[in-house]
């Protein structure tokens, strides 16, 4: 079944559907319906428009391209299964709520809660701004994502990230399994109370970054504007310092090339546990 260059307004316009095929059609009208393909199965939608409230819940295997979801769309993604979007534009709040195997490619998304608790999911050359993105998601793969965001990926689980700038304060917070290689990492108060974070050959920038972590792992990096670094933090760390300050690491090895500050407090750091190896400390 096709539905070309239709328009749909009314409430459940193509409920349940099935192995078919929905083009050039747009999904807005006086009728201002919801849940215009829900329940739907086996469905390639192309070169849409969506202006309407939850378009796609309980929806499985459905690919999605070329289409455009309004400031009006809200919540257009929640209970799915096998969900593929390729170059789309997506503007509505909530989008993608508790989905499992979603993929995103070549997309640009603008919406405040994006991926909450979601499960298989990857992402590939998408442009986000999100204030609170990947919420609770788990097994999560990224190439290439530029985010600006605030509270991004807490209690994130079993996730890898590579090639992306990320500008971001409070990311990774209580996150456990996380894997950043090769990108950029910008804001505040980065990684606080993570479990088994690790960043290779990242550039990272920020106030306060990296405290109350477990097997925090950093590996040829750059640390820049980062001062009160690694504080109770179990760490081994190989960075180079621009601007770099440390304060009160709990355990592990800790090397640099240059740090500007360094605060040891004897009451917070055991030096059998911690040790420090830095060719320069000061300006």
């Amino acid at each position: 079944m096709k539905y070309i260059n239709e328009t749909f307004d009314e409430e459940r316009a193509l409920y349940g559907i099935e192995e078919a095929e929905v083009i050039q059609c747009v999904f807005d009208g006086p009728e201002d319906g919801e849940s215009a393909l829900k329940e739907c199965k086996d469905i390639m939608v192309n070169d849409c428009f969506f202006n309407l409230r939850y378009p796609f819940w309980h929806v499985e295997n459905a690919t999605i391209k070329g289409s455009r979801f309004s400031e009006n769309c809200r919540a257009a993604f929640w209970y799915d299964d096998s969900i593929h979007m390729d170059n789309c534009i997506h503007n509505g709040i909530k989008a993608f709520r508790e989905c499992s195997s979603v993929r995103i490619e070549n997309s640009s998304i603008h919406s405040k809660e994006f991926l909450w608790r979601c499960k298989d999911v990857y992402i590939e050359n998408v442009d986000m701004d999100s204030e609170y993105p990947l919420f609770e998601c788990k097994y999560v793969t990224i190439n290439q994502l530029k985010l600006i965001g605030k509270y991004s990926f807490q209690y994130v689980e079993n996730m890898t990230i590579t090639n992306s700038i990320l500008d971001t304060k409070d990311a990774f917070w209580h996150g456990k399994n996380i894997t950043i290689k090769d990108s950029t990492v910008k804001g505040e108060y980065l990684g606080w109370y993570s479990e088994n974070l690790t960043f290779i050959r990242c550039h990272i920038i920020g106030t306060q970054p990296l405290c109350y972590c477990k097997n925090l792992i950093l590996e040829d990096c750059i640390m820049e504007d980062t001062d009160l670094s690694f504080e109770r933090s179990e760490v081994n760390a190989t960075v180079k310092g621009i601007n770099l300050g440390i304060k009160n690491p709990k355990s592990g090895k800790i090397k640099a090339d240059r740090v500007k500050d360094l605060l040891i407090e004897s009451k917070y750091v055991n030096e059998k546990d911690t040790i420090l190896e830095i060719d320069t400390i000061g300006e």
